[in-house]
């Protein structure tokens, strides 16, 4: 493997950090838009949050599963090219229910390009997919740290701006990916991937090359579900428990008398975690000894471990931040290893894969905000907490199961079967 990644690589990322900053600009201000530009109260502005919710769902899955059928570059390209355009419209306009539509619609056509993104990344980059994934990782989050500071500046002076401004980011990275993306012998064409042994696994981790090759339709696809439902089921539970900072932890610092700053603190310690915590996460790494089901148990092991803690002794802020350190390993330890796990195993349907893991997790992100607002305002911050943790928990058991099917597999036993 080469000491250095490609320039094109890092090209890529520098471009996917920029895309990350422009987003991350709007949604701290999604709420206050409704509400003080267009005049509609706070319940309206959760349903706008719903209805992007939903849709961002809709995209994960149809994004995964046109990839194949479209190519990467057409539907990425495509993807971001619409979303400024649907992005801009919404200056244009101050009446609610096109809103509504608009940024339904943004929701929609931005998250079919996340999957197709890692996609690209693990089968155009394949030697260096691994830390490319923990890269762009931590470029996002840079620049949501960024976006969401800029996003306050810009809206003082005008809210509007920040959707010109998010449109201007987006369209910007669709022309420089036209620029960069190859075209001709796709890589994903050469990326089915292999065990030590020359056999590639399937649902039950024994499956051979064969049944990756032939598993052209949805119905097959969906059928291989030891590849993407324990992994799903398992971010659900992650994303449904990460909402707890949204949802629960911050209406109760407020209603304790703690300023916004405070909770603003606990997102600046947790940018600050994932850099620097990044030796930390690769020591772990080494002692797993490279294997990404591995990795994905004792993510689900750490942030369980944080959301407990912080069931426990939430009283205390400092106690507070303490969970939000150990939930923000865990965190840094199974995003990125997802879209890896999946494009070294899932072959030329990688990319539908990612879209479906991808949607379960906008599930969590969607269910979790109703219920755990509906549980604070009838039984205060305990239960939402224990809930999250309860749901960290279950995660570990579902993400054993997954690591027990994509287990190394003996050499005599990893005979593929007849097909």
């Amino acid at each position: 493997m080469e000491k250095n990644y490609p320039r094109d690589a890092l090209s890529f990322i520098a471009a996917s950090l920029i895309n990350a900053t422009g987003n991350s600009i709007l949604w701290p201000l999604t709420t206050l838009y409704v509400h003080q530009v267009l005049g509609r109260s706070y319940a309206e502005a959760g349903m706008v949050l719903l209805f992007q919710a939903l849709a961002g769902l809709i995209g994960q899955f149809a994004g995964g599963a046109l990839y194949n059928r479209l190519g990467p570059k057409r539907l990425i390209i495509g993807s971001m090219m619409l979303s400024a355009t649907l992005i801009a419209s919404v200056v244009l306009t101050r009446e609610y229910a096109v809103y509504v539509v608009l940024t339904s619609l943004y929701g929609l056509v931005n998250n079919l390009a996340v999957p197709s993104i890692n996609a690209y990344i693990g089968f155009r980059w394949k030697a260096h997919r691994r830390k490319l994934y923990n890269a762009i990782y931590v470029g996002n989050n840079a620049g949501l740290a960024i976006g969401a500071s800029v996003g306050g500046l810009i809206a003082a002076f005008s809210f509007t701006l920040t959707y010109a401004v998010t449109a201007i980011s987006t369209l910007v990275f669709g022309l420089y990916l036209m620029l960069i993306m190859r075209t001709g012998s796709s890589e994903e064409e050469e990326a089915v991937p292999e065990t030590s042994n020359g056999s590639a696994l399937g649902a039950d981790g024994l499956t051979g090359r064969s049944q990756l090759e032939q598993e052209a339709t949805l119905g097959q696809k969906l059928r291989n579900t030891g590849m993407y439902l324990y992994l799903g089921i398992g971010s659900l539970l992650f994303f449904f428990a990460l909402m707890i900072w949204n949802n629960g932890v911050a209406p109760f610092l407020t209603d304790s008398g703690h300023s916004l700053t405070m909770y603003s603190l606990l997102w600046s310690i947790n940018g600050i975690v994932i850099f620097v915590g990044q030796p930390v996460t690769n020591a772990i790494k080494k002692m797993l000894a490279g294997s990404v089901s591995r990795e994905i148990v004792a993510s689900s092991i750490c942030y369980s471990i944080g959301f407990t803690f912080i069931a426990f002794l939430h009283d205390s802020y400092w106690y507070l931040v303490l969970g939000m350190i150990v939930c923000t390993i865990g965190e840094m330890l199974l995003l990125p290893v997802i879209p890896a796990f999946l494009s070294e195993n899932a072959g030329k349907s990688a990319p539908f894969y990612m879209g479906v893991v991808g949607g379960f997790g906008s599930a969590g992100r969607m269910i979790a905000p109703t219920l755990f607002g509906y549980v604070y305002d009838h039984t205060g911050v305990t239960p939402v907490l224990w809930i999250g943790a309860g749901a960290s928990l279950l995660s570990v058991a579902v993400f054993v199961v997954h690591a027990y099917l994509h287990r190394t597999v003996p050499k005599r036993a990893a005979v593929a079967p007849d097909c």
